[in-house]
């Protein structure tokens, strides 16, 4: 039986991470593909309306909307883009 010294374990862990970080970098790109592809509308269903009814977007100025969002954003875990597209929605 083969015996794996401190340098073979640690060039293991190294390329095991390296893969679980590609993996990690390739699977986000089709995360933001799907994202830029969804209109604010369809944002604003997907995520907002989960926990909240839909208010109007008459509700609040151009100015409060940007505030929400960016409070949302951190409380919803919003990337930037769904953050942006859906304020942009909301202020229309």
């Amino acid at each position: 039986m083969k015996t794996f010294n401190k340098k073979h374990i640690m060039g293991i862990l190294v390329a095991t991470v390296g893969v679980l970080l590609l993996f990690i970098s390739v699977s986000g790109c089709f995360v933001s593909e799907k994202v830029a592809a969804k209109s604010g509308a369809q944002l604003w269903a997907e995520n907002c309306q989960r926990c909240h009814n839909m208010p109007s977007p008459a509700t609040f100025s151009p100015d409060q909307w940007e505030i929400v969002g960016m409070h949302m954003q951190t409380r919803a875990q919003l990337t930037n883009q769904e953050r942006d597209k859906i304020v942009e929605f909301l202020k229309q």
